[in-house]
């Protein structure tokens, strides 16, 4: 059988496609969770009607995401035992483990206090109110820690044996599982990436609505109330997202570097590979940029800087790191066959590497040239520079006066630079997965071991189509939700709550008694937050 239309590569294939769809409303949930949890803590530390329009608004855009990165997480569930039936018998005991403990105590959260903090802003007291979406938050932020524990078994597989009578692995330390290094820099890692994707997505559209109203302006029309308050909505989104970018990006870089001295230790080819590095060298170079064929190992021209790759592997820039050919040889030796047969795709791993980096840290440089050209004096004309009050028409009064880097193309860089994180962290995973081919689980079991033995070719293309097909149908209803919600911008003529709502007990006088509530005012009332 020709091994492009192998069951074992078709399932690759499809379990690659449904991942990377669903990682991208991952760390969208993530960051914007705990995005909208500090827009309404600033509301209701402040009062200010700003702060309420924000947290609306975001709100509605997180609940979309959620949505859908529900609906397609589900899929990865049902493939571990429609394709990768082996593997589940396998590793089941350990892996399901975390998995588990995601459903119990993660998503609980998650779902619960969703539903009150969607349903609570009449019925629950602001302080109140408040706390459940920072429960969503922590909750979302556990779900991944869970998840990302089982995929780091696989990376590195600890507190675990193998039973003798069966074949399996048994868990014997889910503390190990939880706590071990590799789990701990990769959920660091990951959570930094998916504050600065979030940080971005607040940034490309605040930066839209202000450039719009900046158009607006320039056309010479009359600012309107309406579009005054969303402005401020907008500005106070659009500094908080520039300084969560930065952050984040800085962390992702720091967390990046730990991760890749602890995969150097555990998994070097794949570390070998994203460089494309085929003989050990001492010191050994980074390579920014090659041109020719990375997988034969001859590049035409490459723009290296000396002993960096020694730096990134040891912590100085003299030590030799182990080329592809090496290691492949050594695991040859180790676990059998032929050392061609534990090298992974070096064109992916080199090039899955660099645009991950490079989409990445664009962001974070955005993120930095953002913050410069949006401080307060370059905000203000210059009528308006005397900080005695707070002006609401800040940047769209007088605008030719104002910096012209930041009329120009500040709006522009932050709207383009809006999907940069995503790019990076679907190339971050495919580095990741291929990279450490051809292991399903490293050291334990590889790729080709743990597909379903009675699941047919023609059986995973047809799933694989209507997967895919699905994916594409739901991926333009998200992009047209998300665009409709985002392009209308916060709803500005929505007043918060007049007073804290306070808990009401089910005992007591009914409703229109003396004592009681009201006649009528436990009504049924629209909902606050519906579609």
């Amino acid at each position: 059988m020709d091994l492009a239309l192998a069951p074992e590569t078709l399932a690759r294939w499809q379990f690659g496609i449904t991942t990377v769809y669903h990682f991208l409303f991952v760390p969208l949930t993530i960051s914007l969770a705990a995005f909208t949890a500090g827009m309404e803590t600033a509301w209701v530390r402040t009062g200010k009607e700003k702060y309420f329009h924000a947290t609306k608004f975001w709100g509605k855009l997180f609940l979309i995401n959620i949505a859908m990165g529900v609906v397609t997480g589900i899929v990865q569930e049902f493939q571990f035992g429609m394709n990768w039936s082996d593997y589940s018998r396998f590793v089941g005991d350990v892996f399901g483990a975390p998995l588990a403990m995601e459903a119990l105590i993660a998503f609980f959260f998650e779902s619960t206090f969703i539903g009150l903090w969607i349903f609570g802003w009449d019925k629950l007291p602001k302080k109140l109110h408040c706390a459940c979406i920072w429960i969503v938050a922590v909750g979302t932020v556990l779900s991944s820690y869970f998840i990302l524990a089982a995929n780091s078994w696989m990376q590195h597989p600890v507190g675990y044996t193998i039973d003798e009578a069966t074949g399996k692995a048994q868990l014997t330390d889910i503390w190990a599982v939880l706590t071990q290094n590799t789990t701990l820099v990769v959920v660091f890692h990951t959570l930094t990436a998916a504050f600065l994707t979030g940080a971005a997505f607040v940034v490309g559209i605040a930066s839209f609505h202000l450039w719009r109203a900046k158009r607006a302006q320039d056309r010479g029309e009359e600012l309107t109330d309406r579009r005054r308050k969303q402005i401020g909505a907008m500005r106070s989104s659009l500094r908080t997202g520039l300084v969560l970018a930065v952050i984040a990006g800085a962390g992702t870089a720091l967390s990046g570097d730990s991760l890749g001295k602890v995969m150097f230790e555990q998994q070097p080819m794949k570390m070998a590979a994203a460089e494309a590095l085929w003989e050990t060298e001492s010191p050994a170079p980074f390579a920014i940029f090659a041109v020719g064929d990375v997988d034969e190992g001859h590049n035409s021209t490459e723009l290296e800087i000396p002993g960096v790759l020694s730096f990134l592997a040891h912590n100085n820039f003299t030590d030799p790191v182990p080329g592809i050919n090496d290691i492949a040889e050594r695991q040859a030796e180790l676990y059998g066959g032929e050392p061609e047969d534990y090298i992974p795709d070096i064109f992916m791993a080199f090039w899955g590497f660099r645009l991950m980096i490079g989409f990445g840290m664009t962001s974070f440089l955005a993120g930095l040239v953002g913050l410069w050209t949006t401080r307060r004096k370059r905000w203000l004309a210059p009528e308006y520079r005397t900080g005695e009050e707070e002006v609401p028409r800040l940047m769209l009064t007088r605008t030719r006066e104002l910096n012209p880097f930041l009329t120009r193309w500040s709006w522009r860089i932050g709207i383009l630079t809006m999907g940069f994180p995503l790019i990076a962290n679907s190339f971050g995973w495919i580095f990741t997965e291929m990279g450490r081919q051809p292991w399903a689980v490293y050291g334990l079991m590889k790729t080709g071991d743990a597909v379903s033995p009675g699941v047919s070719t023609t059986e995973v293309i047809v799933s694989m189509s209507v997967f895919t097909l699905l994916y594409g149908v739901l991926a333009v209803i998200e992009v047209r939700l998300l665009a409709k919600y985002a392009k209308a911008g916060p709803d500005v003529s929505e007043r918060p709550p007049a007073t804290d709502p306070k808990l009401r007990l089910p005992s007591g006088p009914p409703s229109g008694t003396p004592g009681g509530d009201p006649a009528g005012a436990d009504a049924d009332k629209p909902l606050t937050f519906a579609y």
